[in-house]
């Protein structure tokens, strides 16, 4: 009995163990205890070589058990694929990332994953592909996520049967729309739904969305082209409750009173409308008296609060419409306000309330910040950044031990950083950039902020750092910028302890000596940038290049304006995972290698160095690149030819002031994209090709903004030639349309079709040897800023159009073989400078002192020596054409008649019949009236 009763004691706690250890794998996601069905990990497999995965996202998907691989859930008796997790991240470029998949479609093998309760396909590129139609046989699914992915087209109204859908998020798929949402009426279970930048703007019954759906807790409809009409419930909704506790409506058409559809909200406790256009500030007070249960509000970019004092609006907000008799706050529960991006004014007011979120960033308040903020007590969140404030950072932001965040960047604060500051222990996020700040930051700045993730003190030029080589800091930053600061006592060693940085920016910081050893076993970190430093020595002790989280580590490397020599290593191949690639202006050497042709490769910029050889023809190979500069070189070679079409995004390609020989490519006018174009200073030689002008970013202005591909950076930097001298441009690049072709061997005249080029701002074709005229159509150029075309052998007048662009204000046409009277306009009339012209000695007319017109000559007719050559050949030539024309019309008029009459007899014999009887015609009433004449005579 006793054994029996062991035996099952141990039969229990087998069951038990077993119970336990199934329980702990169904919690991991990537455990179980059966194999994915073959049929599924096939659909698997096909999807993975439907797509391009260049940052290795599905490198795990090898092996039998598919349950086992990255983003993939299975269940765990079954071992069916219940989840598919494939977030990308395209959308976050802005940081370096890569880490997304690309394809003309979601390939339909995923149709045989029959049992997904959880699909998530945001943040890849799925290039204008429609919502697939298998996802309608998802019937179990709960958890649906294609934003950020690409897709066009109109919302499948099937997707209204997925009736187990709890969460829904279709948001920015910049051109998907709707034509009638009352296929959301069917997803009863919905909590979470996000539309926004879909299309609603022609949808139907797009006003019920907020009613007919019990369920919905959250509702994103931020950009969906929405208006008031919308927001007035129909007969049958205007007196049901919803439900909705979050409601973004950001971004949409509305304006006006405030519509009653408020009232409906009575659970709301977040609203969002932003550039909402309402005709009175205190329309709000309304807003937030119908709903009494509001925590946070967006009023961000709203035209109606521009200009407005904001003591002012926060009064409005703050109390009823009768503020003297009852002043009773009609937001008790208001913890969120953010009132970004208007043109509020005025100081801080000293009433504030019990906000626990204040964002009133990208306005015009001016003033200091008071000291009373100290006594926010329940303050989390500061944002007062891009304003007009002054004076010091006060000392009462010690006190706030809740802070998290605090952003003053871009102001005009001074003095010295407060050390109360470092008594913040829950502060995550500080960003004093961009201010006037100086003085010394120690450790006592730091000494509590063991949760600091993010610190950006960059651009103040007066503050120094200085601590001690021994300092370990209590926290583990994620990211920090000290640009344009002064670093003492060399680079910082401490931060070899930082084993989750991911971006370090100490550019401009004072940095002496070579890249330290400890650099290259830096874990995670992404973004690199110690330019415009002293460096010196080798290109070495880069980070490692090892993978994390699925990434490779350096997507941005920026060691450009150093003192950095030798060449570039090899090992640079193992980056391959590099975005940009800044070398620019150190005193490297020796030939470009086939290396730095990383697949990802976006900006390649190794200008200002001493690089000689020809570029490696790898470089045909980087399909995304943008920016490819090595200018002010010694490269020789020719121009390479695989600068074409395929290079889809290349904005930027500068070969300036190298060695390379040969004509331009007939290539390089399939860069469609292409809006600097640099190769001067070289010794090219041959023709203009016509075809440059049929490059289409420079035709039809196709104005990339950055944020629109990870090729485009706001924060790049280009230089260019303009307008005689060397300009550096920064954020402003990309709008920049420039072709220098000046200072080689061209010959030729200037192709017509290079004035087809209507957005150039600048056109460089000066000290080559072109000839001929200038096209009369130069005035089509019309958004020409800049245009040199001097030291040439251009010959004729200066055409009349040249005065019809209206932005010009840099000209040179000097030392060619013009003539003639220059013309006037507008804008060629503030050109003043008479070395514009110098070197054309037939040319008369202001700004040149030499007149066109000689005394006792009607001003009308003269004209200049070479002119009135012209008119002399123009006249032979005319008198030469009339006898043609005469000789041609006699020929024609002869042979038109005697050749049909000798061709043809009949012809010929009713012609001379016709004489003759014409001829008897004539003689006869000939004969009759001298008969009549002479008898008149004799009458009289």
């Amino acid at each position: 009995m006793r054994g029996l009763g062991l035996h099952l004691i141990f039969v229990c706690g087998f069951l038990f163990a077993g119970a336990t250890y199934t329980s702990t794998c169904l919690g991991d996601g990537n455990t179980s205890f059966t194999i994915c069905s073959e049929k599924e990990r096939l659909a698997l497999l096909k999807f993975k070589d439907s797509v391009e995965d260049l940052s290795g996202m599905l490198s795990s998907w090898v092996g039998i058990d598919c349950c086992m691989w990255e983003g993939i859930h299975c269940d765990g008796i079954t071992g069916k694929v219940e989840s598919l997790h494939l977030r990308g991240d395209y959308y976050d470029w802005v940081e370096g990332y890569n880490n997304y998949l690309v394809s003309n479609e979601v390939d339909s093998s995923l149709e045989d994953l029959r049992h997904l309760k959880y699909l998530d396909l945001s943040g890849n590129d799925f290039q204008g592909s429609r919502i697939p139609k298998f996802i309608r046989s998802f019937k179990q699914l709960s958890y649906l996520n294609l934003s950020h992915a690409g897709f066009e087209g109109i919302i499948p109204p099937h997707i209204g049967n997925l009736s187990n859908l709890k969460l829904l998020d279709l948001s920015w798929n910049e051109k998907l729309m709707a034509d009638d949402m009352e296929w959301t009426f069917g997803l009863s279970l919905l909590k979470h739904l996000d539309l926004s930048l879909v299309d609603l703007g022609g949808a139907q019954n797009r006003g019920m969305l907020f009613y007919m759906i019990p369920s919905l807790k959250e509702l994103s409809l931020s950009h969906c082209g929405l208006s008031n009409a919308d927001l007035r419930p129909s007969l049958n909704s205007s007196r049901i409750r919803s439900n909705i506790k979050h409601l973004d409506l950001g971004f949409n058409s509305f304006g006006g009173p405030l519509p009653g559809f408020f009232q409906n909200m009575s659970s709301l406790t977040f609203l969002d409308l932003s550039s909402f256009n309402v005709s009175l500030a205190w329309n709000f007070a309304n807003l937030l008296s119908m709903i009494p249960s509001l925590a946070e509000l967006r009023l961000s970019d709203c035209g109606s609060i521009r200009r407005i004092y904001l003591p002012l609006m926060l009064i409005i907000l703050h109390f009823s419409h009768n503020m003297l008799s009852s002043p009773v706050p009609v937001i008790p529960n208001l913890v969120g306000l953010y009132i970004s991006h208007n043109w509020l004014t005025g100081p801080i007011p000293t009433f504030l309330g019990n906000l626990s979120k204040l964002d009133l960033s990208f306005n015009q308040l001016n003033g200091s910040i008071p000291e009373f903020v100290g006594n926010l007590a329940a303050l989390t969140h500061l944002d007062l950044s891009v304003n007009w404030l002054t004076g010091p950072i006060p000392t009462s932001l010690g006190k706030l031990v809740s802070l998290q965040l605090v952003s003053l960047n871009s102001n005009l604060l001074n003095g010295t950083i407060p050390v109360s500051i470092g008594r913040i222990a829950k502060l995550q996020t500080l960003d004093l950039s961009n201010n006037s700040l100086e003085g010394v930051v120690s450790e006592a700045h730091f000494a509590n902020l063991s949760m600091l993730r993010f610190l950006d003190d960059s651009y103040n030029t007066k503050l120094t750092f200085n601590v001690s080589r021994d300092w370990i800091p209590p926290f583990q930053l994620v990211s920090l910028d000290l640009s344009s600061c002064n670093i003492a006592n060399g680079f910082p060693q401490r931060l070899q302890n930082q084993r989750k940085l991911y971006k370090l920016v100490l550019s401009n910081a004072s940095i002496l000596g070579p890249l330290p050893r400890w650099l290259r076993r830096m874990p995670i970190i992404l973004h690199f940038d110690l330019s415009h430093n002293q460096l010196i020595g080798p290109l070495t002790n880069l980070p490692s290049g090892e993978t994390y989280g699925g990434r490779t580590d350096l997507v941005f490397l920026d060691l450009s304006e150093n003192r950095l020599t030798g060449k570039i290593p090899k090992c640079l191949e193992n980056l391959r995972g590099l975005f940009t690639m800044i070398l620019s202006s150190n005193r490297l050497s020796g030939v470009i290698p086939s290396s730095v042709a990383l697949n990802l490769l976006r900006r390649l910029k190794l200008n200002d160095n001493n690089f000689v050889g020809e570029l490696p023809r790898e470089l045909r190979n980087l399909r995304y690149l943008c920016i490819l500069d090595v200018g002010n070189n010694r490269l020789s070679g020719n121009l390479p030819e695989w600068v074409r079409k395929e290079l889809r995004y290349l904005a930027v390609l500068r070969l300036h002031k190298n060695n390379f020989t040969g004509r331009i490519p007939q290539s390089f006018c399939k860069a469609s994209n292409l809006r600097i174009l640099d190769v001067a200073d070289n010794n090219l030689k041959g023709t203009i090709p016509p075809c440059l002008g049929e490059l289409i970013a420079m035709v039809s202005g196709r104005r990339y903004r950055p944020f629109e591909h990870p090729s485009f950076n706001s924060d790049e930097n280009v230089q260019q030639v303009m307008k005689g001298v060397d300009i550096e441009y920064t954020r402003t690049w990309y709008m920049v349309y420039n072709m220098d072709l000046s200072s080689n061997r061209l010959v030729g005249e200037i192709p017509v079709e290079l004035t087809a080029l209507s957005m150039l701002v600048g056109l460089n074709l000066s000290n080559n040897h072109l000839s001929g005229r200038i096209p009369d159509t130069i005035g089509n150029m019309s958004e020409l800023n800049s245009l040199d075309l001097s030291g040439n052998e251009l010959t004729g007048v200066i055409p009349p159009s040249m005065a019809d662009l209206t932005f010009l204000s840099h000209l040179n046409l000097s030392h060619n073989n013009l003539s003639g009277r220059i013309p006037t306009g507008s804008q060629l009339q503030t050109l003043t400078d008479s070395s514009i012209y110098e070197g054309n000695k037939d040319l008369c007319g202001p700004p040149l002192p030499k007149n066109c017109i000689n005394p006792g000559e009607d001003p009308t007719t003269i004209t200049s020596t070479s002119e009135k050559k012209d008119e002399a050949a123009d006249e032979k030539t005319k008198v030469w054409l009339f006898y043609v024309d005469i000789i041609c019309g006699f020929a024609t008029g002869f042979w038109g008649v005697i050749g049909v009459l000798l061709l043809k007899r009949q012809w010929r014999h009713k012609v001379f019949m016709f004489a003759e009887e014409s001829m008897d015609k004539i003689y006869v009433a000939v004969v009759v009236k001298v008969n009549k004449i002479k008898r008149r005579r004799e009458t009289a």
